[in-house]
């Protein structure tokens, strides 16, 4: 069966219908969890692929990662169960700044509160369990969603045969930081993010994604892609017509009160926090862990990846890649070609 026929289906839906704590604090009244499944759990509920998303990804991995959900490919529906569930605070389903607050009958807007990985990944807990799963042969997740992956191998080390890492740490670096606070500012700019409306801080939003473009991609993708042949050209250039039309495309489809607080989600990441800091926290992963760098990437660099792999005792894999970070979603053949060797 062609991928294209199990991309674009509805999402299910799971409720935790409890009080839900989070880590900084505060506190969530419910929590919807919007996932995608593909295939059939088995009667020992352990043949099972989980994969996290990224920054604006969605639970379709279908869609937003195409040629992966395919008999005979990486998450092969007649084999595993695959299942990927769209993170707290995004706006493709979850409980996010654009869902409802049962306070108010509202939708939270900027009143929603900062969630961390590890809450999103407690989210999860409740979901696997309420689904039968009871062991996952390999959890998977690239950028943001190695992060996810990171989380959940630590919380619950016992529960994974194989966790993979692609283009991700276990804290994030001031670097990246930089890069979400000026995101954050150029949304801030914009002030109808300030007003309770969905498309509120719209043009902010695309400013945003067109400099976030910069750390995604690198200068060597830009000057091969976007260069103007034509010398005489005093403006309409291919790079600035490009920058505007990413930034429109997320505009359309994202909303920036998600992205805000998804980005404070990002920068809160660190695995040792609580837990003796970084080396002691991966110390407890006991699942065999395959981390993949790609060796363009300026956001998640590969010296940084490869340490991260030493201290995890990792089998660790660099791929060649001109699109920088960006690499680990347009490089699936040699991703699929790697991560077969462990299923």
């Amino acid at each position: 069966m062609h991928y294209a026929q199990y991309a674009g289906r509805a999402p299910q839906f799971f409720t935790i219908g409890h009080p839900f704590p989070l880590e900084g604090g505060a506190e969530l009244p419910s929590v919807i969890l919007a996932y995608h499944t593909y295939g059939t759990l088995n009667e020992a509920g352990d043949n099972v692929l989980w994969v996290c998303h990224a920054l604006t990804a969605s639970s379709d991995v279908a869609d937003w990662w195409p040629g992966t959900v395919v008999e005979g490919g990486l998450l092969d529906p007649s084999k595993y169960f695959v299942i990927c569930v769209n993170k707290l605070g995004s706006p493709y389903g979850s409980t996010s700044p654009i869902t409802v607050n049962p306070a108010t009958g509202e939708s939270w807007y900027l009143d929603f509160p900062q969630v961390t990985i590890r809450d999103m990944v407690r989210a999860y807990q409740e979901l696997r369990t309420a689904l039968g799963i009871t062991r996952i042969k390999m959890i998977i997740g690239g950028s943001t969603g190695g992060c996810q992956a990171m989380e959940w191998a630590i919380m619950e080390p016992e529960l994974f045969e194989n966790v993979s890492l692609t283009v991700t740490l276990p804290k994030i670096t001031p670097w990246i930081v930089a890069d979400s606070e000026a995101q954050r500012m150029a949304i801030e700019a914009d002030p109808t993010f300030f007003e309770r409306r969905m498309d509120g801080g719209g043009q902010g939003l695309a400013a945003a994604r067109a400099m976030s473009m910069l750390i995604y991609r690198n200068s060597v993708a830009f000057n091969r892609t976007q260069h103007d042949p034509d010398s005489e050209k005093l403006e309409g250039y291919r790079a600035a017509s490009y920058q505007r039309y990413q930034g429109e495309k997320l505009r359309r489809r994202f909303n920036a009160h998600c992205y805000y607080r998804l980005l404070q989600s990002l920068d809160s990441h660190d695995v040792g926090r609580g837990r003796g800091g970084v080396a002691a926290a991966l110390r407890r992963i006991t699942a065999r862990t395959i981390v993949t760098a790609v060796d363009s990437d300026i956001m998640f660099t590969e010296p940084e990846v490869r340490g991260m792999a030493a201290l995890l005792g990792a089998d660790y894999h660099v791929i060649h890649s001109d699109y920088g970070h960006d690499g680990f979603l347009i490089e699936t053949p040699e991703i699929t070609r790697i991560l077969r060797e462990y299923l």
